[in-house]
């Protein structure tokens, strides 16, 4: 896995808006020695644009208790990962969810409950900020799972007989990830990320090929296979199954921790999915009732899936 690890590490490093590194700073600087890196992500790294949009943020910390302190937000943070937290600076707003090293480890591997961080950072992301070089290395073998994981899950869904390119496969494994979670993205969604950067994908799936075929060589491991297409089939049916029962656990655990967070979904709907659906003050009031309401309509008429 070495030359993905040097891509990743590669990746990481690139350069950013100097308000991104300054608000990944801040962040990192609310839980003092608790912060082990923040990384930045989505769909404001692809396009740039900043001002009037909403920034992603992924916070690693040593651990919850460190972060919180006696805090109930520690447990909440352990049993269902992540915390979700709004963040504003310097005129500019995000989202920030906060994972222990442990959990960002775990969640970008196979055995992982739902998709939510490896399919994420199976895509490019950022170090934007790092307490030190333990800390950076630590991300890179944390994020080097998440290609690996995608490429293990998709594999056995392409079809037989047909020779495919290296960018179908990633195509295919995003198409998977976003029908296992409630989204509201377009349906061409999976396919516009990979055309967005072929080259990047291309030169990440050789290396995520070589690493399975790495790991297949070594010695004293044994060799995982997956037995059938049908085995495969139905561990998706379970992560979209626990990819829609988290998101809307999650979205009960915001309510108590993301200040507008209802509003912030219907903006994230609206967005993608073309919609005008505007929030009434009660669901403000009881956001969890609100979003009830709200989302199966929503699935319904077909603003997400």
């Amino acid at each position: 896995m070495g030359d993905l690890k040097s891509l990743i590490a590669q990746e990481l490093a690139q350069p950013v808006d100097p308000r991104v590194a300054d608000f990944a700073a801040s962040i990192a600087a609310r839980y003092k020695d608790a912060s082990r890196a923040v990384l930045f992500y989505g769909s404001c790294l692809r396009t740039t644009e900043l001002d009037g949009q909403m920034l992603d943020f992924y916070l690693i910390v040593s651990d919850y208790q460190a972060a919180y302190g006696k805090s109930w937000l520690a447990g909440a943070n352990k049993r269902l990962p992540p915390n979700v937290f709004p963040a504003e600076h310097a005129g500019l707003v995000a989202k920030v969810a906060v994972l222990s090293e442990q959990d960002f480890h775990r969640l970008n591997r196979i055995g992982a409950s739902a998709v939510s961080v490896w399919a994420r950072f199976a895509q490019p992301s950022r170090l934007v900020w790092q307490a030190d070089e333990a800390a950076q290395a630590q991300a890179v073998d944390a994020i080097a799972g998440a290609p690996v994981t995608l490429f293990d899950m998709t594999f056995p869904m392409m079809g037989i007989d047909k020779e495919y390119r290296i960018l179908d496969v990633w195509k295919r494994g995003f198409e998977l990830t976003y029908g296992a979670e409630l989204r509201a993205e377009r349906k061409d969604r999976s396919g516009s990320v990979v055309d967005s950067d072929v080259a990047r994908y291309e030169r990440f799936g050789a290396a995520v090929v070589a690493a399975i075929a790495e790991r297949a060589k070594k010695r004293g491991k044994n060799l995982k296979i997956v037995a059938s297409r049908a085995a495969v089939e139905k561990r998706w049916r379970q992560l979209r199954r626990n990819g829609k029962i988290l998101t809307l656990a999650r979205l009960a655990k915001a309510s108590a921790t993301y200040a507008g967070g209802i509003d912030y979904l219907a903006w994230k709907i609206n967005r993608h999915a073309g919609t005008d659906y505007v929030i009434r003050p009660w669901q403000r009031k009881w956001p969890i009732l609100g979003a009830l309401v709200m989302l199966p309509r929503l699935i319904m008429g077909g603003a997400i899936k």
